[in-house]
């Protein structure tokens, strides 16, 4: 009988192939592509217009902002990406890198739409450059030489909107100008967190506005005239006051509070027209209040530009080293007498109560040093301090370098109440308070940059300068060392209060050979012994190097563009950036 025969196993089934496995990623735990053909390695999740900026290649935007939600309604960023599906061109604020895409920012395809792209938004905008106020610093203005510079084919009547709408205190608005890139709509929701603006109606009418009957009065709302890419949003403190070409820049710090917010300074001649945020990761970002805008006004009025002998009305008029004369023979009789006391403020700069420090220990014998100031204000959990003196750590720092106590001004109204204070040498003329017993003191030296009780109730008045006029340093309230520049001479015969305290030393018999707040910074901030941390160089602001002295910047020094727009820059307070790779937090 045959065997039977066993079933045979079935084949094994073949598996298709399969696409190629990817290549190795050249930079594990990053994302490796091109732009424009050259290499870029950058973080996932960068975007496109990230990635770029920090290779030094521009795309055109309005509506990005690297603080801001991404809108992507603007469509300028338009480019082309080699995974966009149909070949379409992308937003490059809000498409990402992925590994091995290739970005051209440059084709005649991504030419055309930039020009088409501003040809649309030009269509119903007012022709009124040389009278709108943000003329040199608008990048409509900008983009349009440099990526249309075509007329008009508009041949029907422009949809005409408001101007000169007073959205609130500080903003107004030109409606027909907006392109509505909504930055000032996210700014008031993700940053004030403080949602009054918003888009009304719909189409060619839509237009930003406030909420009815709730006008724009956030205390940050000055911001949105900053990120303002057009001449939309604007200041109204500084609305037709100056045209920014004839003005010059100097990197100040706002002496709004104890936060030191950094600032540019811009100005014409001797006269300040306006402050705006100058970029700090580490301090304010490119924030400011609307409070601390506005305290560039002392610089222009009420000033003390000649010396005086003499109380208030009586006094009469003197050269200033007559005055330091006077002052040095009053404040030697007085401490012959005893009762002689030295008032700070903490507005002053580092340098300046070093110098006035060195005087008062070494020639006048003081051991205590009274704190004057302005009196503590509002505060709130994204910038402001209650605070209202941007040096008040600087001054501990500085009295605690030459062994002074540092006691509060309540105590020397009481001492000067009870008796025991006869005489005071007051630098700075802020106080928290009403001067009280120190108006009828028959010694009372002041060194003022502005008028007030003080300085109308002093024997013998010395003319300061203000921040404005002087190179120096404050230090905030979290102890960071922070470098101001002078923008123009000092005005009339004053002189910074290092100057002055150097020259009431010299007449005290002291060497105080310095002439300048580098000059004193130098001889004294040894004695701070590193209080200011081992990264700290007076000498480093970018232009110090060739601004040795009172050596004002030329006009026209205001670079024309926005601190939003500023993204080219590194900014202060950030690691730099790396040839091809974008910094973090972008």
């Amino acid at each position: 009988m045959a065997e039977e025969k066993k079933p045979e196993a079935p084949a094994a089934a073949v598996k298709p192939a399969g696409p190629p496995a990817p290549p190795p990623l050249k930079h594990p735990g990053m994302v490796t592509a091109t732009i424009d053909g050259r290499e870029v390695v950058v973080r996932p999740g960068t975007t496109v217009i990230q990635a770029a900026l920090g290779m030094g290649i521009e795309i055109p935007y309005y509506c990005w902002h690297k603080r801001l939600s991404v809108a992507a309604n603007c469509r300028q960023c338009l480019v082309e990406m080699s995974n966009a599906p149909g070949g379409k061109l992308m937003p490059g604020c809000q498409a990402t890198l992925a590994e091995g895409v290739a970005v051209k920012t440059d084709t005649p395809k991504v030419k055309d739409q930039q020009r088409a792209n501003l040809e649309f938004l030009l269509l119903n905008h007012p022709v009124d450059c040389s009278i709108c106020d943000q003329a040199g610093e608008c990048k409509l203005q900008d983009y349009y030489l440099q990526y249309d510079a075509r007329p008009s084919r508009l041949d029907i009547p422009k949809n005409v909107k408001a101007k000169r709408v007073a959205l609130g205190p500080t903003v107004t608005l030109d409606q027909e100008r907006c392109i509505l890139c909504t930055r000032c709509v996210r700014f008031m929701s993700e940053v004030a967190r403080n949602p009054q603006l918003g888009i009304a109606n719909r189409g060619t009418h839509s237009e930003i506005t406030a909420f009815p009957g709730k006008p724009l009065d956030d205390p940050y709302a000055g911001n949105v005239v900053d990120i303002c890419p057009v001449g939309a949003l604007t200041s109204t403190d500084f609305r037709f006051s100056g045209r920014v070409w004839f003005m010059s820049s100097a990197r100040s710090i706002c002496t709004g509070c104890s936060r030191g917010c950094n600032v540019s300074l811009d100005y014409m001649g001797e006269s300040a027209y306006r402050l705006r945020p100058r970029e700090n990761e580490a301090v304010n970002q490119e924030w400011m209040c609307d409070q601390g805008r506005l305290t560039y006004k002392p610089y222009n009025t009420d000033r003390v530009l000649k010396a005086r002998l003499g109380r208030g009305a009586e006094g009469q008029a003197a050269g200033r080293e007559a005055a330091v004369t006077a002052a040095a023979a009053a404040l030697t009789a007085a401490r012959g007498q005893g009762g002689l006391a030295l008032l700070a403020s903490p507005v002053a700069a580092l340098e300046d109560l070093l110098a006035a420090f060195a005087v008062a220990s070494e020639g006048l014998g003081l051991k205590e040093v009274y704190v004057g100031g302005r009196p503590d204000g509002w505060q709130d959990q994204f910038l402001k301090r209650a605070d209202e003196n941007p040096n008040r750590k600087g001054l501990e720092l500085a009295a605690q370098a030459f062994g002074l106590t540092v006691k509060p001004f309540a105590a020397l109204l009481a001492a000067a109440g009870a008796g025991t204070v006869k005489a005071v040498w007051a630098v700075g003329a802020e106080l928290p308070a009403a001067p009280g017993a120190l108006a009828s003191l028959p010694t009372l030296v002041v060194q003022a940059s502005n008028g007030g009780p003080l300085a109308a109730a002093a024997t013998v008045l010395l003319p300061a300068s203000p921040v404005a006029e002087a190179d120096g340093t404050f230090v905030n309230f979290e102890g960071r060392a922070q470098r101001f520049e002078a923008a123009w001479h000092p005005r009339g015969e004053a002189r910074p209060h290092a100057d002055l305290a150097a020259s009431l030393g010299r007449a005290l018999g002291l060497k105080t050979p310095w002439r300048s707040n580098r000059e004193a910074w130098l001889a004294l901030s040894p004695r701070l012994a590193g209080a200011l941390g081992p990264d700290f160089k007076w000498d480093s602001l970018p232009s110090a190097g060739r601004r040795r002295g009172f050596v004002p910047l030329a006009a026209g020094t205001v670079d024309g563009r926005l601190p939003g727009q500023k993204e080219r820059l590194a900014p202060e307070g950030t690691e730099p950036i790396e040839r091809g790779v974008a910094p973090s937090g972008w």
